[in-house]
């Protein structure tokens, strides 16, 4: 009896999903809990397995949007498994010959030579296949697919081949054939590629912003000076004790879960016609990727020692990289932070992750002359950042926004303040 294959919940806010690669042949047999198709969401892309064992029958084509709960084929379990194959035993004349030891007197270099140069020739005219997922982590981690030994059907190279593969540091090619060239050289050429789901979802909440709150944005400045000089004196003794690094990221994290107790309405949403408090803190951090913008989410970030922020902020980043996360990682944030000074960027305003109230942007570190708090009057250079924070004014008050930005300077150029609690 047929067993179909239904596209499953993926999570409470995903309605449709795009049916990615099939990484199985419309009548390949497969097995329980193998993969067979990619399914991208506006969140996630995650390879879909197989309920059971059997025949495989194909009925949606790749690229087709789909409701959860939609059927995209079916396995027939009753259908008989193929027999495997397996290599003859040596038997004609020509192979026994090649088998049994050549004598002294037979030169087989030659022979080796042509061989080895005759297995190089079909490696090379054998084309490289490769799921799509599998292809976007071997360009986030710089690997070259003609290395890696696919453990797929047919030789095809699954996302896990490509985790577990070593990273290069020489440039990728691309291994599709149909790829063209960037005219770069007075070329007038127009290409158009489909919107990804996560792009088509980013695309929206940001108009979604824009549109459905009354975002303003205030500025302020820190002195690094005091983070940089703690960090540069304990980062060695913390990453021995912790085994991770110590960034300003952690630094923020916590100047911004004391600013929210200060200012709690930075921490609330809007629900109707009611504020919706939250007496924890869970910290998005947005996170830039080749699919696009994640912003995964810190949970209880206001618990959270430096160490275990650090922790994971590098966990999260890395599987927003390697395209590991799942809903329940980038869903229920209170508040953001998103640090465009790792780009470069000087001052910028962002843009709210909605239903938030709050984002805080971090910048470059840049030094600029500035009146020295010892010596008035003294004109030094010091490291400055500029810090903005966009919030929703139908819940914040500008009074409020620009305590709460003093706080997080406070903190920052007195971090000694974060450990004691003020």
């Amino acid at each position: 009896m047929p067993v179909e294959i239904v596209i499953p919940s993926l999570g409470e806010s995903i309605t449709e999903i795009r049916l990615g690669q099939w990484l199985k042949q419309d009548g390949d047999w497969v097995n329980q809990d193998e993969s067979l198709v990619e399914v991208e969401s506006d969140k996630v892309t995650q390879e879909l397995p197989a309920p059971t064992s059997g025949a495989l029958k194909i009925t949606e084509i790749e690229g087709a949007d789909l409701p959860i709960g939609a059927t995209i084929g079916s396995i027939d379990t009753e259908a008989t498994k193929p027999a495997t194959s397996e290599p003859a035993a040596p038997s004609t004349p020509e192979v026994s010959a090649v088998s049994e030891p050549a004598p002294a007197a037979t030169p087989i270099a030659p022979q080796a030579t042509r061989v080895e140069i005759a297995t190089e020739s079909a490696a090379a005219s054998t084309p490289v296949r490769a799921t799509s997922m599998a292809k976007k982590i071997a360009e986030d981690r710089g690997v070259p697919l003609t290395g890696i030994h696919g453990s797929g059907t047919q030789g095809r190279i699954m996302k896990a081949d490509v985790l577990s593969a070593p990273a290069s540091g020489s440039s990728i090619q691309s291994t599709d054939p149909n790829a063209q060239p960037l005219a770069i050289d007075g070329g007038r050429g127009v290409r158009r590629k489909r919107m990804s789901k996560l792009r088509m979802r980013i695309a929206e909440r940001l108009v979604a912003a824009q549109h459905n709150a009354a975002m303003l944005t205030t500025f302020n400045e820190a002195d690094m000076s005091a983070v940089i000089a703690m960090r540069s004196l304990h980062k060695e003794e913390f990453n021995d004790q912790h085994g991770v690094k110590l960034g300003f990221m952690s630094f923020f994290a916590r100047a911004c879960v004391s600013a929210l107790k200060q200012v709690p309405a930075i921490n609330a949403f809007i629900d109707g016609d009611e504020l919706e408090f939250h007496d924890y803190v869970d910290l998005s951090v947005a996170v830039g990727t080749d699919r696009g913008l994640v912003v995964p989410v810190i949970r209880d970030a206001n618990r959270k020692s430096f160490a275990q922020i650090e922790g994971d902020i590098a966990s999260l980043a890395d599987r927003a990289r390697k395209g590991q996360l799942s809903v329940e990682d980038m869903t229920g944030g209170t508040f953001t932070i998103s640090n465009g000074g790792v780009y470069g960027s000087m001052m910028s305003t962002p843009i709210l992750n909605p239903p938030q109230s709050g984002i805080l942007g971090l910048h470059r570190i840049q030094k600029r002359p500035m009146e020295d708090p010892d010596n008035p009057g003294q004109i030094v250079l010091r490291p400055m950042m500029y810090l903005a924070l966009s919030y929703d004014h139908r819940v914040v008050d500008g009074s409020e926004a620009v305590s709460f930005l003093v706080h997080v300077k406070n903190c920052i150029e007195d971090p000694e303040r974060l450990l004691l609690g003020l």
